[in-house]
C-alpha cells in the first residue's frame, strides 16, 4: 500500500481552499476530500488538516507573549484562534475523513 504525502495534502488542501472560497461549505468539503485521499488515510488526512492549524496557534501565542509581556494573553489569544479555525474548517474535517477513507 502506498502512503501518502502530509505535506502535499496540505498544499493542495490551501490552494483548493482558496480557490473554492465561493462555495460556502462544498468548497472545503471538496478540498478536504481532496487532501484526505492525497494523504492516504483518515488518521494521515487529519493530520493535514490540524497541523496547519496547531503551527499558526504555536505562532501567534510566541507573538503575542513576546509582544504584550502576558503569557495570559497569548494563551487567550492561541485557543480564541484554535476554537475559530476549527469550527471554520469542520467541512474540512469531514472531507479529510471522507477523503482518507477513499484512499
Amino acid at each position: 500500500m502506498r502512503r501518502g504525502s502530509i505535506i502535499m495534502a496540505i498544499l493542495w488542501m490551501a490552494v483548493l481552499s482558496l480557490l473554492l472560497f465561493w462555495l460556502p461549505l462544498l468548497g472545503p468539503l471538496l478540498a478536504g476530500l481532496v487532501g484526505g485521499r492525497i494523504a492516504g488515510s483518515p488518521g494521515r488526512g487529519l493530520q493535514a488538516v490540524l497541523l496547519p492549524v496547531i503551527i499558526l496557534c504555536l505562532i501567534l501565542f510566541v507573538y503575542s507573549t513576546a509582544l504584550t509581556g502576558l503569557p495570559l494573553v497569548g494563551i487567550i489569544f492561541s485557543v480564541g484562534l484554535f476554537t475559530i479555525l476549527i469550527m471554520q474548517g469542520l467541512p474540512l474535517l469531514l472531507g479529510a475523513l471522507i477523503g482518507g477513507l477513499l484512499a
